[in-house]
């Protein structure tokens, strides 16, 4: 397959470039689906900001509040939004339905205009990206499940489920907006709340160090 190495076809890993890690498993319980975009180097500026205004619309998307019965299709710019704003968008879909230990692509969920509308308990990525043609690919995804939100009318929202870091060395802090930062730093508790335990108890204790890190406020 196409994502098999080899000894010919390999390339060295360096600090020098972004990699856009697509990852996934298949549980008993449930179907992962996560991707996350790091730089071990110095980022450009376009690249900062491009990474920045992905991750906004990830943000921007996972938080809006909406009424029940909405089709996937009419929020979905709320993904994009932060990158229109200057002239840079994607080719690809805002995100798909999620399997319960099936397919990792599940029809009919999702944020096309052929898609169901969207109720409490589906399960769908959210997964706005930017890619500069032979240079670099942003794309930031998670697993969000819709669920009610805190409102007198039944009106629904995300909850994001894919409890991984976003590469701080990538955001740019003065594009975001406080809510936006609200949202990153009770995100942050979530994966500390949720993940540091586990680690803890499988005595991993590098990996608690480097999550405890890149989970700081």
């Amino acid at each position: 397959s196409p994502h098999s190495p080899s000894n010919g076809s390999s390339r060295t890993l360096s600090v020098r470039e972004m990699y856009l890690f697509d990852t996934g498993g298949q549980y008993l319980d449930g179907t992962t689906d996560i991707t996350r975009t790091v730089h071990w180097g110095e980022p450009t500026p376009l690249q900062k900001e491009a990474y920045t205004r992905v991750l906004m619309g990830n943000i921007d998307l996972s938080r809006l509040i909406f009424p029940s019965n909405t089709a996937g299709g009419t929020v979905e710019s709320f993904a994009r939004r932060a990158l229109w704003d200057v002239g840079l968008n994607y080719g690809h879909g805002t995100g798909h339905g999620i399997g319960n230990f099936l397919s990792v692509h599940e029809w009919p969920v999702g944020f096309q205009s052929n898609n169901v509308p969207l109720e409490a308990g589906m399960f769908t990525s959210i997964e706005p990206g930017y890619y500069q043609d032979g240079e670099f690919g942003i794309r930031i995804e998670d697993v969000a499940l819709v669920v009610e939100a805190q409102t007198e009318k039944p009106f629904l929202t995300f909850e994001v489920v894919s409890l991984v870091p976003y590469d701080r060395k990538l955001i740019d802090l003065s594009l975001l907006s406080p809510e936006q930062i609200r949202y990153l730093n009770s995100y942050y508790e979530r994966i500390r709340a949720h993940v540091g335990p586990e680690l803890r108890r499988q005595r991993l204790e590098e990996v608690h160090a480097w999550m405890q890190e890149n989970t700081e406020p």
